[in-house]
C-alpha cells in the first residue's frame, strides 16, 4: 500500500497586481494556515518519504512550511514544474513516476487539479479542496505507476476552516 496526501497551497496574496499568477506570495491567511496543518499533520505522525511541489511561489512556499515542521529537508523537495496548472491526466503522469521506494509522499500544488484528481483516484468525492486543504488517501497498490481510477480510500479531508 502506499500513501498519498495532496495538498492545495496556502491562501495567496492578490496584493501586487503586477505579479503573475505563478509569483504571488501566500497571504497573512496563507502564513497562518500553513504552520497550523503542518503541525496537525506531525502529530498525526505523518513522516513523508517524499515531498513534491510545484514551482509557482505559493505552492512552493507552503511546501517548504511543512516540510520544515516535519524535518524534512527543504532542499530534498522535489519541484515538479508540470503540477502547476496540471490536469488530471498530468498530475497522474507525476504520480505513476514516483520512486517505488517512497511510500508516503506529499505533493503540494493547485485547484482545480489536485480536487479532480483526489475525485479520480479514491473513493470519496469532493466539491473543492479550499486553500491549505489536505486528502490524505491510502492507495491499494503496490507500485505507484498502478495508481489510477477508484483504486485508493480517503482517509481524512482536513483544512482549516474546520478548527479555526
Amino acid at each position: 500500500m502506499k500513501k498519498l496526501f495532496l495538498v492545495r497551497h496556502g491562501k495567496s496574496s492578490w496584493k501586487h497586481p503586477d505579479l503573475s499568477d505563478y509569483e504571488r506570495p501566500l497571504n497573512k491567511r496563507g502564513n497562518r494556515d500553513v504552520p497550523f496543518m503542518a503541525k496537525l499533520l506531525k502529530e498525526q505522525n505523518v513522516s513523508p518519504d517524499l515531498i513534491v511541489s510545484s514551482p509557482a511561489l505559493r505552492a512552493i512556499t507552503t511546501a517548504e512550511i511543512m516540510a520544515l515542521e516535519f524535518g524534512y529537508p527543504v532542499s530534498d523537495i522535489v519541484k515538479e514544474e508540470m503540477i502547476y496548472e496540471a490536469d488530471t491526466n498530468e498530475l497522474l503522469q507525476i504520480i505513476n513516476n514516483f520512486p517505488e521506494d517512497k511510500n508516503i509522499v506529499i505533493m503540494f500544488g493547485h485547484n482545480p487539479g489536485l480536487t479532480l484528481l483526489s475525485n479520480f483516484i479514491s473513493d470519496k468525492r469532493i466539491d473543492n479542496i479550499p486553500t491549505c486543504g489536505i486528502v490524505n488517501i491510502d492507495l491499494y497498490i503496490d507500485k505507484w505507476k498502478d495508481v489510477d481510477f477508484d483504486n485508493g480510500k480517503v482517509v481524512s479531508f482536513d483544512y482549516p476552516k474546520k478548527y479555526l
